[in-house]
């Protein structure tokens, strides 16, 4: 994640003190001194929509093999002893699994901060309370445009006032929400909308994902946006984050060409302020998949992110995830964290490799079926690559 609004405006939220602190970018171990990663559990496969972009390839039928109470909650008594700072639990989707709230209820009593990624239709007003008496810190809710256009892309009609619907219960109650943004050739002109119904709404923070080539989205590499486009569109990003200033807490994601591209655009205006950014961009190091961020999938498999669940370092059901962590078995997990000499391409030559690490390699295996290739998602020029740019 980018935080975007933290780079132009200065502003402080939870998510700052993992990302732009010192030692951050040095966790080559895949754990550092004094706490695990930050941890993403498709806590289900099963889900109530059909989003042309799942990662997961989601379904609305059950899954046998999905972690059971017992062993989930086993799952975050280690991750408690690890001290991993955050779980964030997602699906398919997650209000669908039964127990959990008394999950939710037993990550609080462990201590770690929980978010909740979600398609934001099934949180009604008692949904929107429980989350927040079991300590949910933040609700990610996804939408992919507006009215029809969210509900065709997700593939259930209705979507959209029902998501909408969960906002608005999450922010009568003073449950953190914000929005989850896919930028793909089907929404790419609804972006000054989304900063329109952010506004209206009061949504107080949103994420714009770049789209990854994984799961059902591996059929959408044709709907992705031109170079063109994801420049003008981190454009408009970066303008609205300076006019909401610090109300709006707004990130990209899923694409770190957009950290050299932003610092390349301060610096043309204000270099001070550029130089400033930059050092906040080398404390973060680029892409940590596999270093500071992990998967882990509803049956228990443990993954560098959650776009890349074909490569697996193991299973909580045969080994704890602090073990697997700490000394994995598959040999990827190394190769993540001394990434840089195995790149290849334009990745290999740039200049902007200490704030990208590499951007998202899922990319550019689901292109050229080489893991590390160039992420073909990267727009920027090769002069830029160069930086043979003022």
């Amino acid at each position: 994640m980018i935080g975007i609004t933290k780079l132009l405006c200065g502003s402080e939220n939870f998510g700052d003190s993992l990302r732009y602190v010192h030692g951050a970018k040095d966790e080559k171990h895949g754990v550092s001194k004094d706490k695990g990663p930050v941890v993403a559990w498709n806590c289900t496969n099963t889900c109530n929509l059909k989003c042309k972009h799942c990662y997961a390839d989601s379904r609305h039928c059950s899954f046998p093999e999905e972690l059971n109470t017992r062993e989930a909650k086993v799952l975050i008594d280690d991750l408690s002893s690890f001290k991993v700072p955050v779980l964030l639990i997602s699906g398919g989707e997650p209000l669908l699994r039964k127990d959990l709230f008394e999950l939710l209820e037993y990550t609080q009593k462990n201590g770690i901060r929980s978010t909740i990624s979600t398609n934001g239709t099934l949180i009604d007003k008692e949904a929107a309370r429980d989350l927040k008496q079991y300590g949910v810190s933040y609700v990610g809710i996804s939408l992919d445009g507006l009215g029809a256009k969210n509900d065709v892309f997700r593939g259930v009609t209705g979507s959209f006032n029902k998501a909408a619907a969960g906002i608005r219960h999450c922010l009568d109650i003073g449950q953190k929400v914000g929005l989850r943004f896919t930028i793909n050739r089907n929404n790419y002109d609804q972006l000054e909308d989304i900063f329109y119904f952010i506004k209206e709404e009061h949504i107080p923070r949103v994420c714009f994902y770049h789209l990854a080539y994984s799961g059902r989205g591996n059929s959408m590499i044709e709907e992705d946006i031109s170079y063109e486009e994801k420049r003008a569109a981190v454009d408009l990003i970066m303008k609205k984050a300076v006019e909401f200033g610090k109300s709006v807490e707004i990130l990209t994601v899923d694409n770190h060409a957009d950290a050299a591209y932003l610092y390349l655009q301060v610096k043309k205006n204000d270099p001070k302020r550029a130089e400033a950014i930059l050092k906040l961009l080398h404390m973060n190091g680029g892409n940590r998949s596999g270093m500071a961020f992990a998967n882990i999938d509803f049956k228990g498999n443990v993954h560098p992110d959650q776009f890349t669940q074909n490569h697996t370092f193991g299973n909580i059901r045969e080994r704890k995830f602090s073990e697997i962590w700490r000394n994995p078995d598959n040999s990827l997990a190394i190769d993540l964290r001394s990434r840089k000499t195995l790149l290849k391409g334009r990745c290999s030559q740039c200049k902007w490799l200490n704030i990208c690490n590499g951007n998202l390699r899922v990319r550019a295996e689901a292109v050229t079926g080489d893991f590390w290739a160039s992420d073909p998602a990267c727009y920027l020029t090769d002069e830029e690559i160069r930086g043979d740019v003022i």
